[in-house]
């Protein structure tokens, strides 16, 4: 392998395409899908009104999880909506959410017209700090919602002693991180309620989708009732008293249940072999100078959603933007920085486009000012960080060839800098 760069003119590291989530090869897609779909077709009934496929995926879910109920829905998203929702807050209520994760998660706070208060965090998992999060509560905090980001769970132990003594709920954000573990327990139990997601990229898929499950039946309850209108299906009331409260329709289909209820005994394996595959790149990258790979509590067993490599550029002797574009062109996918910029300095918030020109709930229940600064850690940690997209079906080859990736930009870099300084 020549040490020229990719960016440079010189040969790939990757020798072929890596499988992508967006492919059939990077998917475990097989004939139990097949199947499933076109019993449901054959069954004349797509809609889960009437359809036995999601019914069948929220018993089955919520039963190798080890929780009381789950509700399916139509995307992650509402997922977390679902959740927000079975709270029924009050307008101005707030919930405490980390500035890094996808907007996914902030979205359906502020359609419960409630208002995301950031708080920042833990520097190497990219996760909420749990002191930042008791810093920002006050008696108008309804919840927290913890994201394990990458697959990386957050200190739950920490987060849930907080719940209780203030007396509020513990949402997980579990879209990234299935079958990960905290203390030896699955993400998604241990929290009052956890959000799940079906997305394409997520380790388990039927394109869109969503599961909300919890152990409280008061929750379970009312979010079934919101993913469907607050329609309450064995009422006999055809009238307009069958819609019980302002609800939405996040209804899954019976072909997107069926695709995912086949996918479901296969999600155990597929966090495995991810894991299996990142720590082996992990023990590759022992003593690259200029890289770090993911910070891991002892407590914790993450399932990989992404590998979070981060960049020291002091001894790497080039940005982290730099290091990213060379390891883009050498054929590793990744997001360079992630997300770029913590959410709260997205337009949406900076500016406050919420409903029409009225600001709200920003305006009158804000008391955050969304700007650079509000997460210093948060803010330092993007900067720094580049997300490999991680699979489970890669190889022990293809994690070797993204080793001499990384390896072959680390060097180049690190041997510039050294032709660079002046003789003594």
């Amino acid at each position: 392998m020549s040490d020229q760069l990719a960016l440079l003119g010189g040969p790939k590291a990757i020798r072929e395409p890596l499988p992508t989530f967006l492919e059939y090869a990077g998917r475990t897609f097989g004939r139990e899908e097949e199947e499933l779909v076109l019993r449901a077709l054959r069954s004349g009934c797509l809609s889960r009104n009437g359809g036995v496929m999601v019914a069948a995926l929220e018993r089955e879910f919520a039963a190798r999880l080890g929780a009381a109920r789950a509700v399916a829905c139509s995307s992650g998203t509402a997922a977390v909506h679902l959740a927000v929702a079975a709270l029924n807050p009050e307008p101005g209520d707030e919930f405490i959410v980390p500035p890094i994760t996808d907007m996914g998660t902030i979205l359906p706070v502020l359609w419960q017209n409630c208002v995301p208060v950031f708080a920042d965090v833990d520097p190497e998992t990219l996760t909420i700090d749990p002191d930042d999060v008791e810093r920002n509560i006050t008696d108008r905090t309804r919840a927290i919602i913890a994201v394990h980001l990458a697959g990386q769970p957050c200190q739950m132990a920490q987060l849930r002693t907080l719940a209780d003594r203030y007396h509020i709920t513990l949402i997980e954000d579990c879209a990234q991180a299935y079958w990960a573990k905290c203390d030896g327990k699955l993400v998604g139990t241990l929290g009052d309620a956890a959000c799940f997601s079906l997305q394409q990229s997520k380790h388990i898929t039927c394109g869109e989708g969503g599961l909300m499950v919890t152990s409280r039946p008061e929750l379970a309850d009312r979010a079934g009732l919101f993913a469907d209108k607050a329609w309450p299906r064995d009422s006999k009331d055809l009238g307009g008293a069958r819609f019980l409260f302002l609800a939405q329709n996040y209804r899954m289909s019976e072909l997107q249940g069926a695709v995912a209820l086949a996918q479901l005994p296969k999600v155990a394996e597929v966090a495995q072999r991810r894991r299996q595959r990142a720590l082996l790149l992990t023990e590759m990258l022992a003593n690259v100078p200029g890289v770090r790979p993911p910070t891991v509590p002892v407590n914790t067993d993450p399932s990989y959603w992404l590998y979070m490599l981060h960049i020291d550029e002091g001894a790497a002797a080039v940005s982290t933007a730099q290091f990213g574009e060379a390891l883009l062109a050498e054929g590793v996918p990744a997001w360079v920085q992630y997300i770029v910029k913590p959410l709260y300095l997205a337009s949406l918030i900076t500016e406050l486009r919420t409903y029409g020109n009225s600001q709200y709930p920003f305006h009158p229940y804000g008391r955050q000012e969304y700007k650079a600064g509000l997460c210093p850690q948060a803010e330092r940690a993007l900067n720094h960080v580049i997300a490999i997209h991680w699979n489970e079906n890669y190889s022990e080859s293809q994690v070797e060839q993204i080793r001499t990736a990384i390896v072959k930009v680390a060097r180049h870099f690190a041997s510039s800098a050294t032709a660079r300084r002046p003789a003594k």
